[in-house]
């Protein structure tokens, strides 16, 4: 048995930014398998943006590895909870989700998030199920077990009350909603990102509260984005959505600053330790070059979403562009009736940019080629030549046509 927990802690601690109490987690893991009880492993989602990338699948691939260890997995989806919104970060009050919001985010997130977990060890529930059923006398008796001083200990709280900022008595009860889900379901272990450490250690504490033994609070670290900089966010561009071409997947991963790729290997990919380790060895002592590890990344992450045969076509057509500097096998073609443009207004006719003032700045900074060369005057104007190739970047191509 010794082994066995050794395993599977070691799988556990994979990219695990924290874990409290990691002595609990051990107990657990030999209380199951003495007994063959599975763990009670669960994770809840507001369902407030419903396309996931990739930062959000760092918890899901965490989930998977319980799976796959034998234990039990349950989805929380926060149709209850997401009505008011976590509170976790914002400077101001959430906007309340209606109903409706709520059960089509919730819907699409149920289609996506079995691209990475078991359908078969994974069980999904509504918060509302339990939580819309508590009577008034109930949900007081919840609030007295945590103090307003425990609730400002949290940094969002306390800077917004610092700054005389408004804070909603219902934005409490989040993180005593989310800690009474542990209670209702009698969690083992809870996940979440590093930036969910108050709301998971509140489940700790009601379970006590409630009689029950402690979950285990597993957190996640905040992925960066292909900027290396921010955390990964589609309001930042900075993200490689899951439900994106197989293409346009392979060419951001491939833009990704060489010094995340092992961190990426590590939260994004299904690799072994075995194989991490071998990436991690061979990229220390130089018998793998930045560049192979990187199409190794680019490759795993493209087969994980869309199979084996689309990640190596995603590969023979980077290699065709950006290697061996040939064109796309598809270009979308745009028909422009002019003969002759406004080099930005052009880009912006082609959707390469979102504004003549982008599409000034990219020609300035040498992003815009015509058939392979540079325009440098973003005050000229482009004669319309048809079957001409424009390109912005390294991924955008639109061949033009032009009636005549």
């Amino acid at each position: 048995m010794e082994q066995e927990v050794a395993r599977q802690l070691a799988v556990i601690r994979r990219g695990a930014a924290e874990i409290i109490p990691e002595e609990d987690l051990e107990k657990k893991i030999r209380h199951s398998l003495r007994t063959g009880r599975p763990l009670r492993v669960k994770l809840g989602l507001d369902p407030t943006a419903p396309d996931i990338h990739l930062g959000h699948t760092v918890v899901l691939h965490k989930l998977r590895q319980f799976q796959e260890l034998g234990h039990q997995v349950i989805i929380i989806i926060g149709d209850f909870t997401g009505r008011i919104g976590d509170p976790t970060g914002r400077s101001e009050t959430r906007r309340q989700l209606s109903e409706e919001e709520v059960k089509a985010n919730a819907e699409t997130y149920k289609e996506q998030i079995f691209k990475i977990l078991d359908p078969q060890r994974t069980e999904v529930v509504f918060n509302s199920s339990w939580l819309g059923r508590l009577t008034f006398s109930q949900v007081i008796e919840l609030a007295a077990k945590v103090t307003v001083a425990r609730m400002l200990e949290r940094e969002d709280f306390s800077r917004r009350f610092q700054e005389g900022r408004p804070i909603g008595i219902h934005e409490f009860f989040y993180p005593l909603m989310q800690g009474y889900d542990s209670v209702a379901l009698k969690a083992d272990v809870e996940l979440g990102g590093t930036d969910q450490k108050f709301n998971l250690l509140m489940g700790r504490t009601l379970q006590r509260e409630y009689g029950q033994e402690p979950q285990v609070a597993l957190m996640m670290p905040i992925l960066p984005g292909l900027d290396g900089v921010q955390k990964m966010s589609k309001s930042l561009g900075n993200y490689i959505g899951i439900n994106e071409p197989p293409k346009e997947m392979y060419g951001k991963t491939m833009s990704l600053p060489d010094e995340l790729m092992l961190l990426y290997f590590e939260l994004v990919t299904t690799l072994s330790l075995e194989e991490l380790e071998d990436v991690r060895r061979g990229l220390a002592q130089g018998t793998l070059h930045p560049r192979d590890a990187k199409m190794y990344l680019a490759r795993e992450i493209v087969k994980l979403y869309h199979g084996e045969a689309a990640a190596l076509q995603a590969e023979a057509e980077f290699r065709k562009v950006f290697q061996e500097r040939e064109l796309p096998e598809e270009i979308p073609e745009v028909e422009v009736l002019e003969a002759r443009m406004w080099a930005p207004r052009l880009l912006v006719r082609c959707g390469l940019a979102p504004s003549t003032s982008e599409a000034r700045r990219l020609i300035l900074q040498g992003a815009v080629k015509m058939d392979g060369v540079k325009l440098k005057d973003p005050e000229a104007d482009i004669e319309i030549s048809p079957g001409a190739v424009l390109q912005v970047g390294k991924r955008k191509f639109v061949r033009l046509v032009r009636k005549v």
